[in-house]
């Protein structure tokens, strides 16, 4: 087992770590629109913080020596679900014609306040 740490993505904001490899798939924790060096949300609302959170998950998948090509399925988290629309927009955009496996659902709450989190299980 491997535990996976960038400078590149914002750190856990608790006592785990940004992913984990085992038996060749990574595991990576639920990543929100943290700003790696100020650990703050980035402003702009939804679809930027989502974008940070992709940009840090991107760069966990990076650091454990696989791609966001290589992800088999995630789980998207938002705060408002009539955000859905405008971030499958987003999703679509970041993953192109690679599709994996995705949950997706209203959370009451994330951490830090964030609007949308998301999570992914990869192939190495």
């Amino acid at each position: 087992m491997q535990f996976v740490a960038t400078e590149a993505a914002a750190k856990a904001v608790g006592p785990y770590s940004q992913a984990v490899v085992h038996n060749g798939v990574v595991y990576v924790s639920g990543c929100i629109g943290l700003c790696p060096k100020e650990m703050k949300l980035v402003s702009g609302g939804s679809m930027a913080e989502a974008a940070q959170a992709l940009n840090n998950m991107e760069a966990i998948l990076k650091e454990a020596g696989s791609s966001m090509a290589k992800v088999i399925k995630t789980t998207v988290y938002l705060a408002k679900m009539a955000d859905f629309a405008e971030i499958n927009g987003l999703y679509q955009e970041r993953f192109g014609d690679h599709k994996p496996a995705r949950a997706c659902l209203a959370a009451a709450e994330l951490p830090k306040g964030a609007l949308f989190e998301i999570d992914c299980i990869a192939a190495l």
